[in-house]
């Protein structure tokens, strides 16, 4: 007995019928859909919040000495390339240089 092949109703067990089975699993791939969509939306958001963090690395009169502007280069070319990950939006995010 799977999960949709079934439900409970007036505390009897009754067998859903094709078309109910069918509208629980298109409401399934919907939800799963939003969820994809959000966790995109989420991680597009803390990728700019990190970037907007960094800016200040990449500026002519930053302290850093130009071997650490290189790291956070580096850093802040990964954090662009994180939607263009096969894996997206299910990312791992780079850690921030020292």
């Amino acid at each position: 007995m799977t999960e949709a092949s079934h439900r409970l109703e007036d505390g009897v067990l009754v067998e859903n019928t094709a078309e109910e089975i069918a509208a629980l699993e298109a409401l399934r791939v919907e939800e799963a859909a939003e969820a994809v969509e959000d966790l995109k939306k989420s991680n597009r958001q803390k990728r700019n919040d990190l970037l907007a963090a960094s800016d200040w690395t990449q500026a002519n009169d930053s302290p850093l000495a130009n071997d650490k502007k290189i790291e956070w280069a580096s850093y802040r070319t990964a954090l662009r390339n994180l939607p263009s990950n096969k894996s997206w939006p299910d990312v791992t995010f780079p850690t921030e240089p020292s």
